[in-house]
Protein backbone atom coordinates (compact mmCIF):
# COMPACT_ATOMS: atom_id res chain seq x y z
CA UNK A 1 0.00 0.00 0.00
CA UNK A 2 1.24 3.49 -0.89
CA UNK A 3 0.81 6.35 1.56
CA UNK A 4 -0.56 9.75 0.53
CA UNK A 5 -0.18 13.20 2.11
CA UNK A 6 -2.57 15.98 1.05
CA UNK A 7 -1.28 19.56 1.11
CA UNK A 8 -3.98 22.10 0.29
CA UNK A 9 -5.47 25.13 2.04
CA UNK A 10 -9.08 24.18 1.21
CA UNK A 11 -10.71 21.67 3.60
CA UNK A 12 -13.14 20.57 0.89
CA UNK A 13 -10.18 19.37 -1.22
CA UNK A 14 -8.91 17.23 1.64
CA UNK A 15 -12.34 15.68 2.14
CA UNK A 16 -12.80 15.16 -1.58
CA UNK A 17 -9.50 13.31 -2.05
CA UNK A 18 -10.10 11.19 1.05
CA UNK A 19 -13.51 10.26 -0.32
CA UNK A 20 -12.09 9.39 -3.74
CA UNK A 21 -9.42 7.11 -2.24
CA UNK A 22 -11.54 5.64 0.53
CA UNK A 23 -12.23 2.38 -1.29
CA UNK A 24 -8.83 2.01 -2.96
CA UNK A 25 -6.83 -0.67 -1.09
CA UNK A 26 -3.59 0.42 -2.79
CA UNK A 27 -3.65 4.00 -1.49
CA UNK A 28 -3.95 5.31 2.06
CA UNK A 29 -4.20 8.97 3.11
CA UNK A 30 -1.91 9.36 6.13
CA UNK A 31 -2.04 13.10 6.65
CA UNK A 32 -3.48 16.49 5.77
CA UNK A 33 -1.62 19.81 5.95
CA UNK A 34 -2.86 23.30 5.16
CA UNK A 35 0.30 25.43 4.95
CA UNK A 36 3.97 25.26 4.06
CA UNK A 37 4.95 25.24 7.72
CA UNK A 38 2.70 22.27 8.42
CA UNK A 39 3.98 20.52 5.30
CA UNK A 40 7.67 20.79 6.18
CA UNK A 41 6.87 19.85 9.77
CA UNK A 42 5.16 16.67 8.60
CA UNK A 43 7.90 15.76 6.11
CA UNK A 44 10.62 16.22 8.73
CA UNK A 45 9.06 13.36 10.71
CA UNK A 46 7.34 11.20 8.06
CA UNK A 47 7.82 10.84 4.32
CA UNK A 48 4.75 9.62 2.42
CA UNK A 49 5.04 7.79 -0.87
CA UNK A 50 2.99 10.48 -2.63
CA UNK A 51 2.49 14.17 -1.85
CA UNK A 52 -0.61 15.67 -3.49
CA UNK A 53 0.05 19.42 -3.37
CA UNK A 54 -1.53 22.72 -4.41
CA UNK A 55 1.23 25.04 -5.62
CA UNK A 56 -0.67 27.98 -4.11
CA UNK A 57 -0.29 26.49 -0.63
CA UNK A 58 0.39 29.32 1.87
CA UNK A 59 3.98 29.74 3.08
CA UNK A 60 5.64 28.03 0.11
CA UNK A 61 7.11 29.56 -3.04
CA UNK A 62 5.08 27.77 -5.70
CA UNK A 63 6.97 25.79 -8.35
CA UNK A 64 10.30 26.49 -6.65
CA UNK A 65 9.07 24.66 -3.54
CA UNK A 66 8.93 21.46 -5.58
CA UNK A 67 12.69 21.62 -6.10
CA UNK A 68 13.25 22.08 -2.37
CA UNK A 69 11.02 19.15 -1.47
CA UNK A 70 12.69 16.84 -4.02
CA UNK A 71 16.14 17.87 -2.80
CA UNK A 72 15.36 17.34 0.88
CA UNK A 73 13.00 14.36 0.51
CA UNK A 74 13.99 12.64 -2.72
CA UNK A 75 11.87 9.53 -2.14
CA UNK A 76 8.61 11.50 -1.96
CA UNK A 77 6.77 11.50 -5.30
CA UNK A 78 4.93 14.76 -5.96
CA UNK A 79 1.60 15.17 -7.74
CA UNK A 80 0.54 18.78 -8.27
CA UNK A 81 -3.25 19.16 -8.04
CA UNK A 82 -4.16 22.77 -8.76
CA UNK A 83 -6.52 25.16 -10.44
CA UNK A 84 -3.75 26.66 -12.55
CA UNK A 85 -3.91 25.76 -16.27
CA UNK A 86 -1.91 22.68 -17.20
CA UNK A 87 -0.70 24.09 -20.52
CA UNK A 88 1.04 26.91 -18.62
CA UNK A 89 2.50 25.20 -15.56
CA UNK A 90 2.59 21.42 -16.08
CA UNK A 91 5.98 21.08 -17.77
CA UNK A 92 7.57 23.56 -15.38
CA UNK A 93 6.29 21.46 -12.49
CA UNK A 94 7.71 18.27 -14.00
CA UNK A 95 11.05 19.96 -14.62
CA UNK A 96 11.09 21.17 -11.00
CA UNK A 97 10.66 17.64 -9.68
CA UNK A 98 6.97 16.78 -9.76
CA UNK A 99 5.95 13.36 -11.03
CA UNK A 100 2.55 14.53 -12.19
CA UNK A 101 0.23 17.47 -12.73
CA UNK A 102 -3.56 17.39 -12.71
CA UNK A 103 -6.23 20.06 -12.74
CA UNK A 104 -8.79 20.38 -9.96
CA UNK A 105 -11.34 20.34 -12.78
CA UNK A 106 -10.42 16.71 -13.55
CA UNK A 107 -12.86 13.88 -12.97
CA UNK A 108 -12.51 12.03 -9.64
CA UNK A 109 -11.53 8.82 -11.42
CA UNK A 110 -8.75 10.67 -13.26
CA UNK A 111 -7.38 12.06 -10.00
CA UNK A 112 -7.37 8.57 -8.50
CA UNK A 113 -5.58 7.25 -11.59
CA UNK A 114 -3.02 10.05 -11.37
CA UNK A 115 -2.23 9.36 -7.71
CA UNK A 116 -1.92 5.62 -8.35
CA UNK A 117 0.29 6.13 -11.42
CA UNK A 118 2.62 8.46 -9.53
CA UNK A 119 2.72 6.05 -6.58
CA UNK A 120 3.89 3.30 -8.97
CA UNK A 121 6.78 5.47 -10.12
CA UNK A 122 5.21 6.80 -13.30
CA UNK A 123 4.65 10.30 -14.64
CA UNK A 124 1.14 11.68 -15.04
CA UNK A 125 0.04 14.43 -17.43
CA UNK A 126 -3.27 14.70 -19.20
CA UNK A 127 -3.63 13.12 -22.63
CA UNK A 128 -3.70 16.45 -24.47
CA UNK A 129 -0.33 17.58 -23.11
CA UNK A 130 1.26 14.15 -23.61
CA UNK A 131 0.11 14.09 -27.24
CA UNK A 132 1.43 17.63 -27.72
CA UNK A 133 4.83 16.57 -26.39
CA UNK A 134 5.05 13.59 -28.70
CA UNK A 135 3.65 15.50 -31.71
CA UNK A 136 6.48 17.99 -31.37
CA UNK A 137 9.04 15.27 -32.02
CA UNK A 138 9.89 14.31 -35.61
CA UNK A 139 10.18 10.55 -36.25
CA UNK A 140 13.97 10.64 -35.97
CA UNK A 141 13.80 12.46 -32.64
CA UNK A 142 10.96 10.49 -31.06
CA UNK A 143 11.45 10.10 -27.30
CA UNK A 144 10.47 6.44 -27.26
CA UNK A 145 12.84 5.63 -30.12
CA UNK A 146 15.70 7.24 -28.21
CA UNK A 147 14.80 5.39 -25.03
CA UNK A 148 14.82 2.04 -26.82
CA UNK A 149 18.38 2.67 -28.00
CA UNK A 150 19.67 2.83 -24.42
CA UNK A 151 21.31 -0.22 -22.90
CA UNK A 152 19.85 -1.79 -19.76
CA UNK A 153 22.60 -0.26 -17.63
CA UNK A 154 22.14 3.17 -19.25
CA UNK A 155 18.43 2.99 -18.45
CA UNK A 156 19.21 2.09 -14.84
CA UNK A 157 21.59 5.03 -14.49
CA UNK A 158 19.05 7.36 -16.11
CA UNK A 159 16.29 6.30 -13.72
CA UNK A 160 18.56 6.85 -10.71
CA UNK A 161 19.58 10.28 -12.00
CA UNK A 162 15.91 11.20 -12.45
CA UNK A 163 15.16 10.17 -8.87
CA UNK A 164 17.75 12.66 -7.61
CA UNK A 165 20.59 10.25 -6.79
CA UNK A 166 24.17 11.52 -6.66
CA UNK A 167 27.06 9.80 -8.45
CA UNK A 168 28.12 8.13 -5.21
CA UNK A 169 24.62 6.78 -4.59
CA UNK A 170 24.31 5.51 -8.16
CA UNK A 171 27.69 3.81 -7.93
CA UNK A 172 26.69 2.04 -4.72
CA UNK A 173 23.27 1.04 -6.06
CA UNK A 174 24.75 -0.51 -9.22
CA UNK A 175 28.03 -1.75 -7.70
CA UNK A 176 30.18 0.31 -10.05
CA UNK A 177 32.68 3.10 -9.41
CA UNK A 178 31.90 6.81 -9.63
CA UNK A 179 34.10 7.28 -12.70
CA UNK A 180 31.97 4.73 -14.55
CA UNK A 181 28.83 6.62 -13.51
CA UNK A 182 30.31 9.78 -15.06
CA UNK A 183 31.01 7.85 -18.25
CA UNK A 184 27.39 6.71 -18.42
CA UNK A 185 26.20 10.28 -17.87
CA UNK A 186 28.30 11.45 -20.81
CA UNK A 187 26.82 8.72 -23.00
CA UNK A 188 23.29 9.63 -21.95
CA UNK A 189 23.83 13.31 -22.70
CA UNK A 190 24.96 12.38 -26.19
CA UNK A 191 22.29 9.76 -26.91
CA UNK A 192 19.41 11.90 -25.65
CA UNK A 193 20.85 15.04 -27.26
CA UNK A 194 20.88 17.31 -24.22
CA UNK A 195 23.57 19.66 -22.93
CA UNK A 196 23.39 19.32 -19.15
CA UNK A 197 22.19 17.12 -16.30
CA UNK A 198 19.12 19.28 -15.55
CA UNK A 199 17.89 18.79 -19.12
CA UNK A 200 18.81 15.11 -18.92
CA UNK A 201 16.55 14.73 -15.86
CA UNK A 202 13.72 16.51 -17.66
CA UNK A 203 14.16 14.32 -20.73
CA UNK A 204 14.14 11.19 -18.59
CA UNK A 205 10.82 12.22 -17.04
CA UNK A 206 9.32 12.88 -20.45
CA UNK A 207 10.55 9.45 -21.53
CA UNK A 208 8.64 7.99 -18.58
CA UNK A 209 5.51 9.80 -19.77
CA UNK A 210 5.80 8.06 -23.11
CA UNK A 211 6.51 4.60 -21.71
CA UNK A 212 4.17 4.47 -18.69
Amino acid sequence: MSTVLIADHHPVVHEGIRCILRNNPALEVVGSVYSGMELYGFLSENQPDVLVIEIDLPEINGINALRTIKTDYSKVKILVCTGHPEEVYALSAIKAGAAGYISKLAKPEDLEKAIYQVARGGIYLNKKITEKLNAGMSPGRNLIAKFKKLSTRESEVLNLIASGKRNKDIAEALSINEKTVSTYKTRLLKKLQVDNIADLITRSRLLQISTT
